[in-house]
């Protein structure tokens, strides 16, 4: 009689989410853990961190270290974690900044008045950053056939006052998506604009108005997943306009 086989079941996916503290990361980052992904989740704001990380530890396998997307070392640290628990298969760039210094309750300046300073920021913070992450982690990602998921918006295509600085950074983000794609033909890339969100960071750009009447991050996320688990192929998409489960059909509609 043949003794039975015993085969080790493949280990859960990894994602690395950036800006995982609150808002669309934070949303994306629960999602994925209820799907069985196991998660390097990572923002500035160490509390906010720690809290997700404690939440989503009682559903998956998750490393959170806290830190800046735009420091070096941190950026080398994600790349660690992930290959620590196998190696990513999916990167979502998420963190951004509006303008630089974020500054809470101001008006979005105009291009001529935004200060040198605060604009180079919102590109490192918001472009290059992202670049950089994505070349510690393609080795990883080409291994695993994964992907890259930039989180892009529609001020990088359409001119609002105000916000120069933010969309010429996700324009630039979109490009170098694109030229990813193009280069990487292991590695799915896609530039996700999610829409207008009921986030602080969208308080932030609009002070004193009230935004109760916007979508929370939570709505935009089916789309995500069923972008990262379907077979759609790389390329600049809008959430609105995704299907919202994997098969290719938006679910209630034709």
């Amino acid at each position: 009689m043949n003794a039975p086989q015993h085969t080790t079941p493949p280990a859960a996916p990894v994602a690395l989410v950036t800006g995982a503290s609150r808002g669309l990361g934070r949303a994306l980052a629960r999602a994925l853990a209820a799907d069985g992904w196991q998660l390097v989740i990572t923002a500035r704001d160490a509390t906010g961190l720690a809290a997700v990380a404690a939440e989503l530890a009682a559903v998956t396998r998750v490393v959170a270290p806290a830190g800046s997307v735009t420091d070096d070392d941190h950026r080398a640290r994600l790349a660690e974690a992930a290959a620590g628990l196998g190696g990513a298969h999916l990167l979502v760039n998420n963190a951004g900044t509006l303008n630089g210094s974020d500054a809470a309750g101001d008006p979005l300046p105009r291009l001529a008045d935004v200060p040198l300073a605060d604009l180079l920021e919102t590109f490192e913070v918001n472009a290059l950053a992202p670049i950089a992450l994505t070349q510690l982690l393609l080795p990883q990602l080409r291994e695993h056939a994964g992907a890259v998921l930039n989180i892009s918006s529609d001020a990088a295509v359409e001119a609002y006052p105000g916000w120069g600085g933010y969309g010429a950074s996700k324009a630039a983000l979109d490009q170098a998506s694109a030229v990813l794609a193009r280069e990487e033909e292991a590695v799915r890339v896609w530039a996700v604009d999610p829409g207008t969100m009921r986030t602080r960071m969208y308080q932030d750009a609009c002070p004193g108005e009230d935004i109760s009447d916007e979508p929370l991050p939570e709505t935009v996320v089916p789309a995500l997943l069923a972008l990262v688990g379907g077979s759609r192929a790389s390329g600049r998409y809008r959430a609105s306009r995704l299907p919202t489960d994997a098969r290719g059909e938006r679910q209630g509609r034709r």
